[in-house]
């Protein structure tokens, strides 16, 4: 699906996990792009590798206050993403939900352009229904400690749909549910960067409750496909559309699947629940099979071994040898991103 060469794409929150991801896949399908990040996640080095590329520009920039660009498309994919980092800021993860989206959705309507809100799977919070379809309206703890996260995206989905009713406005709504891949932030503190973190290390690896909550992962790669296919798609086609893998797997079976690839000898120990963390994750994506004719394509084994290939290098030793024991120093991934042991 190539872009025509004078399109000139908007990303927030290009630098982030899926945002850099989102550069590479536009700039190879011709398009040229302008990242957008503050940094707050997101980090100068995911991106990196582009910053000589002559359609590509990097703008530091917090989507809680107003751009002024001109761009032909926009993907609103700025926010933390994994609980560690929304509940850092609660009330500016907020902001970035809210504020950014009225804010993108305003410069849109000024330059009359398609722009793509990157939602995601927390706004049903602890299913009462299995699997989810768009349709299911969602049980979410509106005070919790989840809440500026799950709440934001929904009060963004509302703005989407309300600009598109008052003002007519082209735009596209997924819903994203669990990624992984490379860039994944080894801090993160979501279970696949966890696990793999730890197994690496030699460590105990974290389950939390029985370890019979089940997730459904989608590879990074199949997920951007589903985000061009979306945005490429007819201006009918607004969504919301699920994007994520149905196959469903506990988290048990994920630990012990990671100590696998990784030959680790780490032992599974169990923790308490979180609150609020639901039991099952599961995408109903027959919408985004008959709108898009997408579904992911890459097994759980396939993209976890690509996955724990980039965290052996970035947690690999100045002289090339991973640390497969508690390290009593911070560990400088090749990405020169700090790493604590503990």
């Amino acid at each position: 699906m190539p872009y025509n060469l004078a399109e000139r794409i908007l990303v927030t929150g290009g630098s982030g996990f899926l945002g850099s991801h989102l550069c590479e896949r536009l700039l190879a399908s011709g398009a040229e792009v302008l990242c957008v990040d503050n940094f707050f996640t997101g980090t100068r080095s995911n991106v990196e590798h582009l910053l000589d590329h002559h359609r590509f520009e990097l703008l530091r920039h917090d989507v809680t206050f107003p751009l002024y660009v001109e761009v032909d498309q926009i993907y609103n994919l700025a926010c933390p993403a994994s609980p560690v980092h929304y509940q850092h800021d609660p009330v500016q993860t907020t902001k970035t939900s809210v504020i950014g989206a009225i804010n993108m959705l305003g410069l849109a309507k000024r330059l009359k352009v398609k722009i793509l809100q990157a939602s995601t799977s927390e706004i049903y919070g602890d299913p009462s229904t299995h699997p989810q379809t768009e349709a299911y309206w969602g049980n979410v703890n509106p005070i919790g400690p989840r809440s500026c996260y799950d709440e934001g995206k929904r009060c963004a989905e509302t703005l989407f749909f309300d600009y598109r009713r008052q003002h007519g406005m082209p735009i596209k709504v997924a819903r994203i549910f669990n990624t992984y891949g490379p860039r994944m932030h080894p801090n993160d503190g979501r279970v696949v960067s966890n696990f793999i973190v730890q197994a690496l290390r030699g460590q105990d690896i974290t389950v939390y409750g029985d370890g019979l909550q089940s997730r459904a992962f989608c590879y990074v790669d199949d997920l951007i496909d589903g985000l061009v296919r979306l945005m490429q798609s007819p201006d009918e086609v607004t969504g919301p559309l699920n994007l994520g893998n149905p196959h469903e797997i506990t988290m048990r079976e994920l630990a012990e699947l990671t100590i696998e690839l990784t030959g680790s000898h780490s032992k599974i120990v169990h923790r308490p629940l979180p609150q609020d963390d639901p039991r099952q994750r599961q995408p109903d994506i027959s919408r985004a099979k008959a709108m898009l004719g997408w579904a992911p394509r890459t097994a759980i084994r396939q993209g976890l071994a690509r996955t724990v290939a980039y965290f052996e290098g970035l947690l690999a030793d100045a002289d090339g040898r991973l640390a497969h024991g508690p390290s009593r120093r911070p560990h400088t991934g090749s990405r020169g991103i700090a790493i604590p042991a503990t």
